[in-house]
C-alpha cells in the first residue's frame, strides 16, 4: 500500500514507536522472523463493538498496519480484539479518568482530554458519521471499499476534511493509538498474538533477569519473548 500522507511508513513506524525507542539497542540487531499465518478472527464474538463497528475496527487497523511488508500486521497480531478488549474494560468507560467540566473542544489536544465523551462513546459516534461521509463521498462505507480507496478516506479523516464535531476531532488519533497498542500491547490484553510483533522487532518482553548477559556487547539476544502471563514466543 501507498503510505498516508504525513503518516509514517511501517518500518519508521515500528522504529519511531515508543515501544521500540525504550528497546533500540535490542531491536538494532534484531532479523525479520518468519511472518506468521494469518489468525482467523472470524470466530471472535466482540465483548462491546457491534458487527458495524466490528467491521471498521478490522478494515481500518488492516490498513494503518498492514499485512504487506516484511513483519505482521494488524490483523495477524489480533489487533481488532485487543481494541474491543480495552473499550469494554476501564480504559473505555474512562473509569479512573477526571471527566468533569469545563470542556473546551477546539483546544489543543496538549491540554488533555477535551470532550465528556469516554472512548467507547467516541467509537460509537465516530464510525457512523465516517460511514456515512464514505458512502457519500466513495459509494460505500468504510469496510466494503477497496484498499486504496480506503488509504484516502483514512487520509481525510486523520486530515478532518470532513469537519467532524470537534468532540470527535480526534478519532483518527485515538484509532492509531490504540492500534500501535494493541500491536506491541503484552498478549494477555489481546493483542500483539503469538508474540509476533515483539518477535519482529527483536523485543524479549517480560524476562526476569539478564544478569548474564550484561558484559556481552555486539551479540544478538538468543532467546526468544515472554508474556507477563508466562507464555514464551
Amino acid at each position: 500500500m501507498r503510505d498516508l500522507p504525513g503518516r509514517p511508513s511501517r518500518r519508521s513506524f515500528l522504529k519511531a514507536s515508543a515501544a521500540t525507542a525504550a528497546i533500540a539497542g535490542i531491536a538494532g540487531a534484531a532479523k525479520a522472523e518468519a511472518k506468521p499465518e494469518p489468525v482467523a478472527l472470524t470466530e471472535y464474538r466482540p465483548d462491546c463493538l457491534t458487527p458495524t463497528e466490528w467491521a471498521f475496527v478490522m478494515a481500518a487497523v488492516a490498513r494503518l498496519i498492514p499485512s504487506e511488508g516484511d513483519g505482521p500486521g494488524a490483523i495477524e497480531t489480533r489487533v481488532p480484539v485487543f481494541i474491543d478488549k480495552q473499550l469494554a474494560g476501564d480504559y473505555g468507560k474512562a473509569s479512573d479518568w477526571y471527566m468533569v467540566g469545563p470542556y473546551e473542544p477546539a483546544a489543543s489536544p496538549l491540554r488533555g482530554w477535551q470532550t465528556p465523551l469516554n472512548p467507547l462513546q467516541i467509537y460509537q459516534q465516530a464510525i457512523p458519521f465516517f460511514n456515512e461521509w464514505c458512502k457519500t463521498t466513495h459509494g460505500k462505507i468504510f469496510a466494503e471499499l477497496d484498499a486504496e480507496t480506503q488509504d484516502k478516506a483514512l487520509t481525510s479523516l486523520q486530515k478532518d476534511e470532513m469537519k467532524v464535531n470537534p468532540e470527535l476531532r480526534d478519532f483518527f488519533g485515538i484509532l492509531l493509538a490504540n492500534t500501535k497498542e494493541g500491536y506491541f500491547s503484552d498478549p494477555m490484553y489481546g493483542g500483539n498474538h503469538g508474540m509476533a510483533a515483539w518477535k519482529y522487532i527483536g523485543f524479549p518482553g517480560a524476562r526476569g533477569s539478564y544478569k548474564e548477559w550484561v558484559g556481552k556487547h555486539n551479540v544478538k539476544y538468543p532467546l526468544g519473548p515472554v508474556s507477563i502471563s508466562g507464555e514464551r514466543g
